[in-house]
């Protein structure tokens, strides 16, 4: 007879199979992201408007994520974007069409795809990662509110409370050259936190995907997919000027507490799951 196969959380994969629907999932994941959505948009921006002490506090935070990516010989991210911008001629507005596209987009379908995969591939290990999904984005949640930090792109953006500086050179490339969704409209203005930008979940999120998929791919090309995704994700996040490296480091960080926290609380439910399954 054959043992049973443990799950990552060392309960075997039997007991818990069968016991998620695929229903409750979503019920369960919108009314996360709908609390989630909610306290993120009324705070910073969304909350204290683009004037006043949010934009200021958040001004000054920037400065000094700043002062210390160029301590640590980070700071390139103007440079990265001066390059693309000035250096692929004719293919600038496409491209930039395509950053701007997939930092709106690709942040959201692919972390749903590969949740919905996972789902239907291995239940067991959905648990779990669903569970550090959901972790690492209440940390994130904690970020924003005591971090509220601006993106690169609103640093030279008139705040009447600031006070004129030298440019930093950052070109807010969504209101340079469009795409399926602008920080502009009034509706986005009011709902939308721009200071959520410490720590980054763009990167905490497509890390996340690499982490779930990877143990599956076994081609070489498959693999490589995988691990270029984040990789592709940072270069969109820095050279539309939405973040700074910093802020991937965050996401990082936020990421391996999600795990942390969540890998043991995902193994006591599945715990008390099997005895009461087994009593």
């Amino acid at each position: 007879m054959r043992a049973q196969e443990a799950a990552p959380t060392g309960i075997p994969a039997q007991l818990q199979a069968g016991r998620l629907r695929w229903w409750r999932e979503i019920l369960y994941i919108g009314a996360f992201y709908g609390v989630y959505t909610l306290i993120r948009d009324t705070q910073g921006s969304a909350g204290g408007g683009t004037t006043g002490r949010a934009a200021v506090m958040a001004y000054h935070h920037a400065r000094g994520v700043i002062r210390v990516e160029r301590d640590l010989f980070l700071y390139h991210e103007e440079q990265v974007q001066s390059f693309f911008l000035h250096h692929i001629g004719s293919m600038t507005h496409a491209f930039f069409d395509v950053m701007n596209v997939w930092y709106g987009s690709a942040h959201f379908a692919v972390t749903a795809a590969v949740g919905i995969w996972l789902f239907r591939r291995d239940q067991a290990r959905y648990t779990l990662w669903r569970n550090v999904l959901a972790v690492t984005t209440a940390l994130a949640l904690v970020g924003f509110a005591t971090f509220p930090l601006m993106p690169p792109r609103l640093l030279d953006f008139p705040f009447p409370d600031i006070p004129r500086h030298a440019p930093y050179g950052f070109v807010d490339t969504l209101a340079r050259f469009g795409g399926s969704w602008s920080f502009d409209s009034g509706a986005m203005q009011k709902i939308s936190n721009q200071f959520a930008a410490m720590p980054s979940l763009h990167i905490a999120w497509a890390v996340w995907c690499t982490l779930v998929v990877l143990p599956s791919c076994h081609r070489w090309w498959t693999r490589a997919l995988a691990v270029a995704y984040p990789i592709v994700t940072l270069l969109v996040v820095v050279v539309t000027a939405n973040h700074f490296v910093l802020d991937a480091v965050g996401g990082l960080v936020i990421l391996a507490g999600g795990y942390a926290i969540a890998r043991p609380l995902t193994a006591l439910a599945q715990a008390r799951r099997a005895q009461r399954a087994v009593a």
